[in-house]
């Protein structure tokens, strides 16, 4: 829930979520429709499609446990390197490389002397990333919770609170000068217009009617028809709403 998504907006649809279902078994037994609708306006709502195929999966492959290893974890939908080694370090207290926007802005800037980092992982940042690493696995959980936290509070991306970082004179950006970086910033997608804002649009209305919509009732209030069948077309493709004769729906309504 949180990646891509302030904590702010996130925690109340967390816990309205582990309130509904906290284990993967409950929520395998709803239907993927329930899932979308919690989710609410989070954002990026396969995210609630893949958590419930992945919950589907671990209630019938696994137990109804959580996976312990990175090749199980990887392999659920929706579950990169990242979020891998998260759920690694922080439910099971293994030692793995968490490496979150947080954590790479601060090693970028901190031990490679470079204002941001790069858009992918590169192997010197990967190599810096593993040294830096603790053995123990208790540190290494910690360490991990720690470099997020300065990343995402104090080295932030737009003003890092440089006065206020504990690990400053160790920083190679910071005695540099802070200079800025040749490494070209990834520019974020207009939301405002776009085929997402519509795709949220359409998601809405079918979260708040539980009966299938439709073409016409769902396009009533688009500013852009072209953008709204686009859009449409998308969500059927990718399965987050199903065709009901002639209407849409949520999956599994």
């Amino acid at each position: 829930m949180l990646q891509q998504t302030p904590v702010n907006r996130v925690l109340p649809r967390w816990k309205l979520w582990l309130e509904r279902w906290p284990t993967p078994t409950e929520l395998a037994n709803c239907s993927v429709a329930e899932a979308i609708r919690t989710w609410g306006n989070l954002g990026y709502p396969r995210r609630a499609k893949r958590l419930h195929e992945s919950a589907t999966i671990i209630a019938q492959q696994f137990d109804g446990e959580v996976p312990t290893t990175y090749e199980e974890l990887i392999s659920l939908p929706g579950v990169g390197e990242y979020t891998a080694n998260a759920v690694l370090a922080f439910a099971f207290g293994q030692r793995s490389l968490v490496l979150d926007v947080n954590v790479r802005r601060l090693l970028a800037r901190a031990g490679l002397g470079q204002s941001h980092q790069a858009p992918t992982v590169s192997l010197v940042e990967r190599s810096l990333a593993q040294e830096l690493l603790p053995t123990s696995r208790h540190q290494c959980v910690q360490w991990s919770a720690a470099s997020m936290e300065l990343g995402a509070l104090i080295c932030t991306a737009r003003d890092p609170s440089c006065s206020r970082c504990p690990i400053v004179n160790d920083c190679k950006w910071f005695a540099q000068g802070k200079p800025l970086s040749s490494i070209p910033k990834r520019k974020q997608a207009r939301y405002e217009g776009s085929v997402r804002q519509e795709r949220g649009r359409i998601l809405k209305i079918l979260r708040e009617n539980e009966e299938p919509m439709s073409v016409s009732d769902l396009s009533q209030h688009t500013p852009d028809t072209e953008r709204f069948e686009i859009a449409l077309t998308q969500l059927a493709s990718e399965a987050m709403i199903t065709k009901v004769g002639s209407n849409y729906a949520l999956p599994n309504s």
